[in-house]
């Protein structure tokens, strides 16, 4: 067992009630912020004994909430920004014809948005492929009747699910996994194959099933479908009939030479970016920086190309549109996210170096343990002591534990380590990683212009569907 014994200190257990409070509010479907602010500040005179403790703890948590989701937040300004000049020029228009002859229908068009978000996480990890994906072919997708909530369903859950779980390119996962276990990656990747595929297909299957009625539909707010920041897309026509002049004109003007210079640059740009990744092998931030970065410098040509000397003042309005965009999305889940941290690492920078370890990671150790052991029994604590630790947003923070569990558990029961190690992995990685935690899905909801909390509350039933049917699976390869 990686600690011998686990003291709970007053903190964690007012921090455990923090967590249920604050669910326990979004499952009302009511704001949390303040819910946060008022636990943090608990907290932080609990930890630091003193009333000016926690005050300062209210500041330094959402401080580091700011610096760990910084990344994100430039990188949707940015691609947000790009995505308003090639509304504005029509190259939206033009990149999304080919495609929309195969994307006719909500339907296929949610399992080819899913598909191709697989594809580009596997080999480019979801952040990345979130941009490319959102700024290409989810306009296309909504285009064709899909619903913006529906679109994020189908990236997140084949991107930051699906595909960051199994990882079997890049193998950051099960890389960790395995040197925590003590065991090869490829053992990994090969026993536990048949859990990650079962946990991939129930989810997205039970997830398409269970809104296979409502992926296409009138949105409750039309401004909301004005507002969406990827391209205004036109309403669906219900008739066959011809455009009018007026539509005529006002297609034939998006058309400019600008709008179809960069329509052909775009892909090529973007598919560049994919080339390079893979020639200099570079991933995470590296990644998403090339992205973002490059949608900055195509907007910049388009700008100067279609407004000239107008350039300077375009580009900063581009830009500006972008971050305000983003700072509203963020805004609640920066408050959020500064709970949570003090669940996983943040909580040294927040209360200070007394406190080594997570609050999470603490209350799953203590739970490791105090529950009884068995095959059956390690099966279950290895799937929830991974969904705890993933309450921090980072699925990949909890793989240590969740390992090096797995290596105690296997020896101790006699159950394949492997098999005990990719539970573990599943559930960190699904529920931190950004399927069902709202302040880890931010970049897909950003994209998708959707409430995060609304979007996990729509992930949550399909993800326990298929956490339960690996739990029962593993339970018989075990």
């Amino acid at each position: 067992m990686p600690e011998a014994y686990i003291a709970l200190t007053p903190v964690h257990w007012f921090y455990l009630v923090g967590v249920l409070v604050i669910l326990f509010t979004m499952i009302l479907r009511k704001d949390t912020p303040l819910v946060c602010i008022a636990f943090l500040f608990g907290i932080g005179v609990v930890g630091k004994c003193s009333l000016a403790g926690g005050i300062q703890t209210i500041f330094s948590s959402i401080i580091y909430a700011i610096s760990e989701f910084r990344e994100v937040i430039a990188t949707i300004a940015l691609v947000t920004a790009f995505s308003k000049c090639l509304r504005e020029l029509g190259s939206d228009a033009l990149l999304m014809k080919p495609v929309s002859k195969v994307m006719r229908t909500p339907a296929v068009s949610w399992w080819i948005l899913g598909g191709i978000m697989f594809v580009f996480s596997l080999f480019l990890w979801p952040s990345p492929a979130v941009a490319l994906v959102g700024a290409i072919v989810l306009p296309i997708a909504v285009q064709s009747g899909l619903t913006p909530l529906a679109a994020a369903m189908a990236m997140n859950l084949f991107g930051h699910g699906f595909a960051l779980s199994y990882d079997a390119v890049i193998q950051g996962a099960p890389a960790i996994s395995a040197g925590a276990a003590d065991i090869s990656t490829t053992d990994i990747l090969s026993k536990g194959r048949p859990l990650f595929w079962i946990m991939g297909i129930t989810c997205v299957c039970s997830a398409f099933l269970l809104n296979r009625m409502t992926l296409a539909g009138q949105r409750k707010n039309e401004d909301q479908r004005n507002n969406l920041k990827i391209t205004d897309l036109p309403e669906k026509q219900e008739d066959s009939g011809e455009e009018t002049p007026e539509e005529k004109g006002d297609r034939k003007k998006q058309y400019s030479t600008t709008a179809k210079t960069l329509a052909v640059l775009t892909p090529i740009a973007f598919l560049m970016d994919i080339l390079f990744m893979f020639l200099f092998k570079l991933k995470g931030g590296d990644a998403t920086s090339l992205v973002a970065g490059t949608a900055v410098i195509l907007m910049c040509v388009g700008a100067v190309m279609e407004f000239k000397a107008g350039s300077l003042e375009k580009v900063t309005e581009y830009v500006t549109d972008g971050f305000l965009f983003a700072i509203r999305i963020f805004a609640p889940v920066i408050v959020i996210g500064a709970f949570f941290f003090l669940g996983g690492n943040g909580i040294t920078h927040i209360l200070g170096d007394s406190y080594e370890r997570g609050i999470l990671n603490d209350w799953a150790l203590w739970l490791a343990h105090h529950a009884p052991l068995n095959r059956y029994m390690t099966a279950l604590l290895q799937l929830v002591i991974g969904g705890l630790t993933g309450l921090d947003g980072s699925g990949f923070s909890g793989l240590p534990l969740t390992g090096a569990l797995a290596r105690t558990f296997g020896t101790a029961t006699g159950a394949s380590i492997p098999v005990l190690a990719c539970l573990g992995q599943i559930s960190a990685i699904f529920i931190g990683g950004g399927t069902v935690v709202p302040w880890g899905l931010i970049p897909v909801a950003a994209i998708c212009n959707v409430d995060p909390v609304e979007l996990a509350r729509k992930n949550m039933l399909p993800v326990f569907i298929g956490l339960t049917c690996t739990f029962l699976v593993a339970c018989l390869v075990l």
